[in-house]
């Protein structure tokens, strides 16, 4: 198990925007793993009208999911945590308007494909054991070089 402080050396996220409270297990085998997200008003994305926060977030707790299963990898292998950016949300269903405050979320991510720095994995949310989001990502990981590289080339000259 990995408790938030600890994801602090494998995410690149922080503040509100880590939405991860723990990582609950991982396989490298599988290419798998379990997080968990404990959803108070605190949340980045809380809408006090719906006393929640919309469903379609889904999306993002799954690529932070799959964000520390990458870092959990890297450090595995002594290299530096890298960024990686979402290229695509395909084959999304959501089964609910809004995650409830209170709720907590267990997310899965495995993954379905490699084309290295290119990833896809197959996400699924759960709430109660009962499944309530599921699609795929494309992922793309990149060292710390590129993404300055990347930053630059996206700001106003």
């Amino acid at each position: 198990m990995i408790e938030k402080e600890e994801m602090l050396s494998i995410m690149p996220h922080r503040g509100r925007m880590l939405l991860l409270t723990k990582v609950n297990e991982y396989d490298f085998n599988e290419e798998s793993i379990e997080a968990e997200y404990h959803l108070t008003e605190d949340c980045l994305f809380y809408d006090p009208a719906a006393d929640g926060v919309p469903a379609w977030v889904g999306f993002e707790l799954i690529a932070q999911t799959v964000s520390a299963y990458m870092g959990i990898k890297t450090r595995a292998r002594g290299e530096p945590v890298k960024l990686g950016f979402i290229l695509g949300v395909s084959g999304l269903q959501i089964g609910l308007p809004f995650f409830k405050t209170g709720s907590i979320i267990v997310i899965k991510a495995k993954e379905f494909e490699c084309m290295d720095p290119l990833y896809i994995y197959n996400g699924e949310i759960f709430i109660e054991g009962k499944k309530v989001l599921e699609g795929k990502l494309t992922v793309m990981e990149v060292d710390d070089e590129k993404a300055q590289a990347m930053k630059k080339g996206s700001e106003p000259n």
